[in-house]
């Protein structure tokens, strides 16, 4: 594995750019383009990777393996030149599991928690000195990135169920969060979604964990010999269940109490949330069945500080804070503002939400209604399309229309603009989705300063 040249299509994006990462990492040669210019390319480039801003048929090399993504349409020029050509291309997912090498792999899966898993068993693992190699996508707090090379036995991997690539896996460790109904574009109805998790599942070669405080999750778990976690008593059938106990959230951290069977473990976290304990739980549980010893995994989950997106404090002004956040599905969107409740105290909590594909806003409007029903104020902004095109009748009005007292402002800088009036000292707001949303945390910060 020391010569070869992937292009990568879309270099820039969260899960594509770990993996040119880890390419390099291994001494191949690595290029690849992206739609905008990003910190992620002149990240790439300061590694030495020859990332490039557009995408032009004239850049694919002559002779290299060309990596695509989900989200690379069919008439993609560059795609459109490798096929010309006669190049092989191949899913992220394939060339993730080139550089992973030989390694115990271990396949983090879930329709939600899946990235602050990952990168909590990376810390984890680091803190005990296990050196793992991962590929996370989104930034560690305190690894300085999202994909390394180490020295150990173990890669950690996060998997991605959206189009199903995570079957091109055969994880040594498996993990699954959740299965709650996601993507149904790509799979068309729940019983689909979760058949596609039992294939998963029936890949991994070692120990699988589950969580059976999901309901999804819970049914995949009664059918096979797994190990369990989870805030409830163990379900039959199963090989080895790990109960978490006496929770306590505070504004910025989390405890509880880790029952195995074979004495208690303290978990102590620098993160909130009952969704933060369950996740480093999966990863203890992951960690364990690695061989990592059961305490001083637990005090190694202590170091983890976050990842960038997930409740990522953005700045203060004006007495408000501004968090920006990932969560573009119902269930993440409720557990991220039951989170901002605690964190938030006496403040308020403030949202602006940006739908994330027309798909998902037309066939979870109103679990998305809900969820943000739980904020103190809702400004929802137009839809991020992605890869989609719009559809008629689908915008974020859809949502907002059917959220009490909640405003839609299509336009971006109008709804930062928005929230921004009104908020006020002790208050949190949240920029919330997984589109370019993310961008108006500062926005919204400049708005707050020139309010003073």
């Amino acid at each position: 594995m020391t010569s070869g040249h992937y292009h990568l299509i879309g270099i820039g994006g969260a899960g594509m750019a770990p993996v040119a990462e880890l390419l390099a990492a291994r001494g191949l040669t690595v290029s690849g383009s992206d739609a905008r210019p990003s910190a992620v390319l002149e990240r790439l480039r300061a590694k030495g990777i020859d990332a490039r801003e557009g995408h032009d048929a004239a850049r694919v090399p002559q002779e290299a393996t060309v990596v695509v993504s989900t989200a690379v349409r069919p008439d993609n020029p560059e795609l459109v030149r490798a096929e010309e050509l006669g190049l092989a291309v191949v899913h992220r997912s394939e060339a993730l599991v080139t550089a992973a090498g030989d390694q115990d792999f271990v396949a983090v899966a879930g329709a939600h928690g899946k990235t602050t898993t990952s990168a909590m068993l990376a810390v984890a693992l680091t803190r005990v000195g296990a050196d793992p190699s991962y590929a996370i996508g989104g930034s560690v707090a305190g690894l300085g990135g999202g994909a390394h090379l180490g020295g150990g036995r173990v890669f950690i991997a996060e998997a991605d169920e959206s189009d199903g690539s995570f079957l091109n896996y055969r994880p040594d460790v498996g993990v699954i969060t959740n299965i709650e109904a996601d993507h149904l574009d790509h799979y068309g109805s729940q019983e689909a979604f979760e058949t596609a998790f039992a294939r998963f599942a029936d890949r991994v070669t070692g120990t699988l964990v589950v969580c059976t405080d999901d309901d999804g999750a819970a049914r995949l778990a009664a059918t096979r010999t797994v190990t369990t976690y989870g805030t409830g008593p163990a379900p039959r059938g199963t090989a080895r269940h790990v109960r978490i106990t006496a929770p306590e959230l505070g504004a910025h951290a989390a405890r509880a109490v880790l029952d195995d069977g074979a004495g208690p473990v303290a978990l102590e976290l620098a993160v909130t949330g009952v969704h933060n304990l369950r996740n480093a739980t999966a990863a203890w549980c992951a960690g364990v069945a690695l061989g990592a010893d059961r305490h001083e995994l637990a005090r190694g989950l202590a170091h983890f500080r976050g990842t960038g997106r997930r409740f990522e404090l953005r700045g203060q002004a004006g007495g408000v804070r501004v968090v920006d956040d990932y969560a573009h599905h119902p269930t993440e969107v409720a557990a991220t503002l039951a989170a901002a409740r605690v964190s938030a105290a006496a403040g308020r909590v403030l949202v602006l939400f940006q739908p994330h594909l027309y798909s998902r806003t037309r066939t979870f409007a109103g679990e998305f209604a809900e969820a943000l029903s739980a904020a103190d104020v809702v400004v929802v902004t137009d839809v991020y399309a992605a890869r989609e095109d719009p559809e008629p009748g689908v915008d974020g009005g859809l949502i907002a229309g059917r959220v009490p007292g909640a405003e839609y402002v299509a336009d971006a800088a109008g709804a930062a603009a928005r929230v921004a009036e009104l908020a006020r000292p002790g208050d949190i707001v949240l920029t919330m989705g997984a589109g370019d949303v993310t961008e108006l945390g500062p926005v919204i910060l400049q708005h707050l300063a020139g309010q003073q």
